[in-house]
């Protein structure tokens, strides 16, 4: 049994590891906590004391394999209510995050497998992030920035650098979703924004929007 502090813990530090696939340093951990350096080192060493992480100071953590667990099973847990609190209670994908942060520590196996198979054992939550199984395993995809596309290239929305509540709201007036369909028609040289078209509409998003989108690329016709 582990603390919701600890959990969240991991859970950042691999969310934060499998980013840049190196050991995550404390000052990253504390910017997505929104806390001190300080706490930070205080919960590190209590976490490599119970063998969850790997630390060696001046050069960042590493999650151990029972670390990994811990934090994909969080994941899992997160990810599910996500998919639960859209699909059937038809929040809005911004308004989903908190709640998920408070029900991802409900501790039962039992009624998180039931709310997997309830779902139709989903692959990705709303925001495209993919939803570890039982075993902590989870399908990924070859996924690339909209701004690394070129003219003419087309492709498929399938997840999202950024899922704060603003950029959401920002997609949501936009009419993007998940699973869209978009071609980039054209790239501006001097501001590098880009037109594209959805299954709904041909419009203009800046270079800072085409970063945060994910695409799966596709050759086809739309």
């Amino acid at each position: 049994m582990y603390t919701q502090a600890e959990e969240n813990y991991l859970k950042v530090i691999f969310t934060l590891q499998k980013v840049k696939e190196e050991p995550v340093n404390t000052n990253l951990i504390a910017e997505k906590l929104s806390t001190k350096a300080s706490s930070v080192t205080d919960m590190i060493k209590k976490l490599s004391a119970k063998k969850l992480l790997s630390y060696q100071p001046y050069q960042g953590v590493m999650l151990t394999k029972t670390g990994r667990s811990i934090a994909l099973k969080v994941l899992r847990k997160h990810r599910l209510w996500e998919f639960f609190l859209v699909d059937k209670l038809h929040f809005k994908w911004d308004e989903v995050h908190e709640i998920a942060e408070q029900l991802e520590h409900i501790q039962s196996d039992s009624l998180v497998d039931k709310l997997d198979y309830f779902l139709g054992l989903p692959k990705y939550d709303p925001h495209g992030d993919p939803i570890p199984d039982k075993a902590g395993n989870f399908t990924g995809e070859e996924l690339i920035s909209l701004k690394d596309m070129e003219i003419g290239e087309r492709g498929i929305l399938k997840g999202l650098k950024d899922s704060s509540n603003v950029f959401l709201k920002y997609l949501d007036r936009k009419n993007m979703v998940i699973d869209d369909q978009i071609e980039v028609v054209e790239i501006e040289n001097f501001d590098r924004s880009v037109l594209i078209k959805t299954n709904w509409e041909t419009f203009y998003i800046s270079e800072q929007v085409a970063k945060n989108l994910l695409i799966k690329r596709k050759s086809d016709e739309l």
